[in-house]
């Protein structure tokens, strides 16, 4: 089954850092696209960053110059690089992976998130 486990979220000023890291596993890792959502209370999921399996990168306007997205195929993680945060950075931050692979359809998957503050 597919599985993403984030970690790295916690507290932080503004201004700090925080590095996300997102394990995969159940797919394809090599041929799936994969990035970052966040969702903050009461307001709409939305995308923070993708790297497609070429390498191709997007990022929402919000966060472009601020924040890195990377991935490594041979262990099978993507992170996110978060700096200059901001307490609108504040949400839930999820990985995400369109789940390719040779035994079933192309799925979308968010893993269950972690949580990231960012206040003094």
């Amino acid at each position: 089954q597919v599985r993403l486990v984030e970690s790295g979220g916690g507290l932080v000023q503004p201004g700090g850092s925080l590095r996300l890291s997102c394990a995969a596993s159940g797919f394809i890792f090599s041929m799936s696209n994969v990035g970052w959502y966040r969702q903050a209370p009461e307001k709409q999921r939305e995308l923070v960053a993708v790297i497609s399996s070429g390498g191709h990168i997007n990022y929402a306007t919000s966060v472009k110059g601020r924040f890195t997205i990377s991935r490594d195929d041979a262990k099978n993680m993507v992170y996110l690089q978060m700096n200059s945060l901001k307490p609108e950075d504040t949400a839930v931050y999820s990985c995400y992976t369109d789940a390719r692979s040779t035994w079933k359809a192309p799925t979308d998957y968010w893993g269950q998130g972690t949580q990231v503050t960012v206040s003094s």
